[in-house]
């Protein structure tokens, strides 16, 4: 074959590759967008309504708050568990009111008005009960530590459903002004619909901004209980965020006057940031705050907004790689990366708060100059929409991370109700224990898809394993799934494409074997009790927490595995004595009392250390190694 009939070969293939790429990412972001609200309410907690789409969920936590003399019933489920983290829930129901207000024509179109309104009013009407007097607030509903002891359905909880509260002596600016926002952004999305709710929602508002502002402290120094769980790194950005949500929805100067003249010691226009979460609010109120500024309203304050809006502009550049080095991570595959556990729900973040941004930018025809070059307003657009096709497949993986989006996705999500047969099917009650035992180790596929959740996501690498017991990665979150509300709807009104939910059926209940045996790793190479046979790693032992159910004691031990020698491991299996209760982080073998490293840790490098947890009353169970290479 000549150089010309070869390089015709090649053109063709190029072509016809092109082609292929084109027709395989043509993703429906309305029906992406249909399956996200669904998995709001799979997260349900209280008394379902007649409505209920997600047919496998019950009734549950029907008693909250009553050993407090307080109606907690309702809200949502934090994750995979059944703790209702009130910080978390709140900054969801901020991206879902910040959806309605900006894209509501974009939702109406899509006859998706009634489900994201309903979306919202499940959570702000748990947070009204919660917020019985003024300064009082019910945070959380929910022990982290028993309820990850135990794996069982919502239905069937067994664990403490302790209620904990925020008040004067116990205060939480963060959370309080995170509900303060939230409850102010739905009182906007309510109000060509609901009036008297949605002036019912900005009173209850104005009164936990007033609380998070008077009365100020970490809302976990107050909840010790939270801090393993979700750690707040500060409240200055919560009282912006809550000012700014209320100036939005008031136009009361007051709120515009606050962020002005506490800008620099709230750290509003001193904080050049490169993430945007439940836990850091500062880009979104950097951006929120920019809108008025352009919008022409910025007055007086205008001097103090313009060093906001440089702070905005950080953010978008940075996202962009064009900060002069000052660039939020990306992993090869073009992802945001910021950390290692549930990345994904700073991807989603991010993307939902550009595409914001770049239809300000757009309606005022404005251009961003980077430190690298000039940044269209369709950039930025561009940009955000590269992180939701990367969630919906356009990964090196080939895989959507949305689940039930697509013909590719995990199907063993690390999340309680999904992986237990549902109680119209199992209708004896599914034990602690039992929970483990019989679901959480069994290697099927989760018996229940809970359609629309945005699970932890990838490594910086781009690796993913789906595994239940990989909970970093296949753990989904409300603060995760709730921007993409806003991101799918602005993405769907720009491709034609008419969304639509297609209802995939569960996969059929089917009884687990009697025991699982996973087939056996490779052979062992070296053992202990061999000929000059030096331990290569170290047991440091730990108890991190403890609490009572009933007579019995339980303690949560953390185990600190140290290669401690001059050479990479892999193989390594431990030999686990003693153990009566559940352990995480660790894959079990066939043979009696052995573990070994999980699938997505291959090799334990010269001074690396892995943990695992374990939890179980009486004394610590005995670790040894069975062998390595």
């Amino acid at each position: 074959m000549g150089i010309s009939s070869k390089l015709q070969v090649i053109s063709v293939l190029l072509v016809g590759l092109l082609a292929l790429e084109a027709v395989s990412y043509n993703f429906n972001y309305g029906d992406a967008m249909d399956k996200t609200l669904l998995f709001f309410e799979a997260q349900r907690s209280g008394k379902l309504p007649p409505n209920q789409r997600v047919k496998w969920r019950g009734d549950s936590g029907l008693k909250d708050g009553f050993l407090q003399g307080v109606n907690l019933v309702g809200g949502y489920y934090d994750a995979g568990d059944h703790v209702k983290f009130g910080l978390p829930m709140a900054y969801s129901l901020t991206m879902l009111g910040w959806s309605v207000v900006d894209y509501r024509k974009e939702i109406a179109d899509l006859n998706q008005m009634g489900n994201t309104l309903a979306a919202i009013k499940w959570g702000t009407d748990y947070f009204i009960k919660a917020h019985t007097q003024p300064n009082v607030l019910w945070a959380q509903v929910g022990d982290g530590d028993s309820d990850h002891y135990c794996w069982e359905r919502a239905e069937d909880m067994t664990t403490p459903r302790t209620a904990y509260k925020l008040d004067p002596s116990h205060p939480g600016s963060d959370l309080a002004g995170e509900a303060a926002a939230a409850l102010a952004a739905a009182s906007l999305a309510f109000k060509p619909y609901d009036s008297s709710y949605s002036n019912l929602l900005l009173v209850h508002a104005k009164q936990l901004f007033s609380f998070a502002d008077t009365f100020r402290g970490l809302y976990d120094d107050s909840i010790p209980n939270a801090q393993a769980f979700y750690t707040s790194s500060g409240y200055s950005d919560e009282l912006l965020w809550a000012a700014a949500w209320l100036y939005r929805a008031t136009y009361d100067e007051y709120y515009l006057k606050y962020v002005v003249d506490n800008a620099v010691s709230l750290g509003g226009t001193g904080w050049a940031v490169k993430e945007f979460s439940w836990d850091n609010k500062y880009a979104g109120v950097q951006i929120l705050l920019t809108k008025i500024l352009l919008d022409g309203a910025g007055g007086s304050y205008t001097p103090t907004l313009k060093q906001y809006q440089a702070k905005a502009d950080y953010f978008t550049c940075a996202c962009l790689q064009k900060n002069d080095g000052y660039n939020v991570a990306l992993t090869p595959g073009g992802l945001i990366y910021v950390r290692e556990w549930n990345n994904l729900q700073y991807a989603s973040s991010a993307a939902f708060l550009l595409a914001m941004y770049s239809d300000y930018l757009s309606e005022k025809k404005i251009v961003l100059t980077c430190p690298e070059g000039q940044v269209q307003p369709s950039d930025v657009l561009s940009f955000a929409k590269s992180q939701a096709d990367y969630i919906l497949g356009k990964n090196p993986k080939a895989i959507s991370y949305l689940v039930g989006y697509g013909q590719n996705y995990p199907i063993h999500v690390h999340h309680r109700g999904a992986s237990i047969a549902p109680i119209s099917v199992l209708h004896t009650a599914v034990s602690c224990i039992e929970g483990f035992e019989t679901w959480y180790r069994r290697p099927q596929a989760n018996p229940n898809i809970i359609h629309g959740a945005l699970l932890g996501g990838p490594s910086k690498t781009d690796d993913f394993s789906d595994d239940r017991s990989n909970y970093e990665q296949t753990e989904p979150t409300l603060s995760g799934s709730a921007p993409l509300i806003g991101l799918f709807v602005k993405l769907q009104s720009l491709s034609g494409y008419p969304g639509s939910y297609r209802h995939t059926s569960p996969t059929p209940y089917q009884k687990p074997p009697a025991s699982y045996h996973p087939q056996p790793s490779t052979p062992y190479y070296k053992a202990p009790g061999s000929s000059n046979y030096k331990a290569p790693v170290t047991f440091l032992h730990s108890i991190i927490s403890t609490w009572t159910i009933g007579p019995t004691t339980y303690y949560k031990h953390r185990v600190v595995v140290k290669n401690t020698s001059q050479k990479q491991i892999t193989n390594l299996k431990l030999i686990i004595e003693n153990l009566s209760g559940s352990l995480w982080g660790l894959s079990p073998c066939p043979e009696k009392n052995t573990y070994e490293l999980p699938q997505w840790i291959k090799i334990l490098k010269p001074g690396s250390e892995l943990t695992f947890v374990y939890v179980q009353g009486g004394a610590q169970a005995k670790v040894s190694i069975k062998s390595y290479h």
